[in-house]
């Protein structure tokens, strides 16, 4: 049994390892305010994004909205799943499998220092 245990994790080692080891890639999305479209920047964001995902077939892909102050906790949080959803469907017209794909919405909650960088959404590729 001992030897079984011992065999057990000489085998899984180097896959826990390699687990630990790549970090996920993170891309970001920004949106003007109030806004859930697409532009040419975003656009390349998510063909990078997706890109990446295509090349590690086993990554899972999180995708996370998020929305500025401005207007009620309520609306952000309806804006920033709105947005995500936006980059999700950009990533499955990308070639990347919707069970590959988790979506989640923030809305105001992660608010940083500038309007601006609040509005957008993270694209995690990879990782635990």
């Amino acid at each position: 049994m001992r030897r079984l245990l011992v065999l057990s994790l000489f085998l899984l080692a180097p896959l826990v390892a390699h687990a630990q080891s790549a970090p996920p890639r993170k891309f970001v999305v920004f949106f003007e305010l109030w806004s859930a479209n697409i532009d040419d920047s975003a656009k390349s964001v998510i063909a990078a994004a997706a890109e990446a995902a295509r090349q590690d077939a086993d990554a899972r892909v999180v995708v996370t909205g998020f929305a500025d102050p401005a207007g009620s906790a309520q609306a952000n949080l309806y804006l920033s799943l709105t947005r995500a959803q936006v980059v999700v469907d950009g990533l499955a017209q990308g070639g990347i499998k919707p069970e590959r794909l988790r979506l989640s919405a923030r809305g105001e909650t992660e608010f940083t220092l500038s309007s601006q960088e609040s509005r957008r959404v993270e694209i995690s590729v990879g990782g635990l």
